[in-house]
């Protein structure tokens, strides 16, 4: 897989996932801009990984659930890097409660910084996408989004609306070349599932056929396929990498 010459936007790419994904995507060739919402010196610390691989990187702090930080986030990175090929959404939080405890703000920050964002950054980027007639998106959704989780009623739809979002989008922007996929992980090694703890590991580790957490680094590799030319018959789709999970 080669990406030399293209430019990825990533979103909440200062650790996890999101660090992963601009890492790989650097290492094949591609500029980066990674995007942070609160922890800058952590995304300075992603981009000096970039450089040093001997690719352009910058660090864009916005909240994506802001539609004008978002529009000036696309802006700068086409104005900075001097284009926008690939746009990876995997901002991302949860605020985990049962319903009946749940709060309205956290159901509206959950649905705002995941699903929203999603929107605003795939509207904007795409304008630009359309007039070049190409691009890649690639939406982070979840196992979650499918099977649902106890707790996580506002985080199970977020995540589901991108997978139906994602689709929609794929077939408006499919005669213009610009392929819309969505990458599910199960349970990855994160802050999130940091925070779990060891009886729900124990249950969460008994429901994964391969009987381990997945790596970054596994959602990494199939957003490096997605974005590159080798994925060029494939979108609207949805693919796990959850360890067998939802088979």
């Amino acid at each position: 897989m080669n990406l030399i010459g293209k430019v990825a936007l990533i979103t909440g790419a200062s650790r996890g996932i999101g660090r992963a994904c601009a890492l790989k995507l650097a290492k094949l060739g591609a500029d980066i801009a990674i995007n942070c919402s609160k922890n800058k010196a952590l995304a300075e610390e992603a981009a000096n990984e970039i450089k040093n691989i001997g690719r352009k990187a910058i660090v864009i702090q916005a909240d994506v659930s802001k539609q004008k930080e978002v529009e000036l986030m696309v802006e700068t990175t086409i104005k900075q890097l001097g284009s926008l090929d690939i746009l990876i959404n995997n901002a991302g939080i949860t605020r985990d409660s049962l319903l009946l405890r749940m709060k309205e703000d956290d159901w509206i920050k959950v649905l705002e910084t995941n699903l929203n964002s999603v929107f605003f950054t795939t509207k904007a980027a795409s304008k630009y996408m359309i007039r070049k007639r190409q691009g890649r998106i690639i939406n982070i959704s979840s196992i979650i989004g499918i099977a649902g989780n106890i707790g996580q009623a506002n985080y199970a739809a977020s995540k589901a609306g991108i997978i139906g979002f994602s689709k929609s989008v794929a077939k408006e922007l499919a005669s213009r070349n610009v392929l819309v996929n969505v990458i599910a992980p199960g349970f990855i090694e994160t802050d999130m599932t940091d925070a779990l703890n060891k009886q729900q590991k124990e249950i969460i580790l008994s429901s994964i056929p391969l009987k381990r957490y997945g790596k970054p680094e596994d959602v990494a590799n199939l957003a490096a396929f997605l974005s590159s030319e080798e994925s060029s018959y494939l979108t609207g789709q949805v693919i796990f990498v959850d360890g067998g999970m939802n088979m």
